[in-house]
């Protein structure tokens, strides 16, 4: 018997370019839910990442609308505190956590893990 392939993808979005986070990292994870791509879809923001989102406001309203469909919004904490954003990430709903734990666990379990 088949063992029924995971539907639950982490997207990590690691790099500081704006444009790849509008043109590619933004659109794929909003539409992995909003089209039924994957059943379960978790957006971590570490890195350069976190101190370009907590600055762009269009950014931010992306981020709202990926609330508002249930996508999972995580942010490393050690990176965030490192930017001096953590309270901004906060406020925008975003889970401020230390990631190596909750990453390794995705990447051990049954997530397909892909990085931008």
């Amino acid at each position: 018997m088949l063992q029924k392939e995971s539907k639950k993808l982490v997207v990590l979005w690691t790099s500081g370019d704006r444009e790849i986070a509008l043109k590619m990292v933004y659109p794929y994870t909003y539409n992995s839910i909003k089209m039924n791509w994957w059943e379960e879809v978790t957006f971590i923001i570490w890195g350069s990442s976190t101190k370009l989102l907590s600055e762009d406001t269009e950014l931010q309203a992306y981020i709202a609308r990926m609330k508002e469909i249930g996508i999972r919004l995580e942010t490393c904490k050690f990176c965030a505190d490192s930017y001096g954003v953590s309270d901004i990430l906060d406020k925008l709903g975003i889970e401020v956590k230390y990631m190596g734990e909750p990453l390794t666990e995705y990447l051990q379990n049954d997530y397909k893990v892909i990085t931008f």
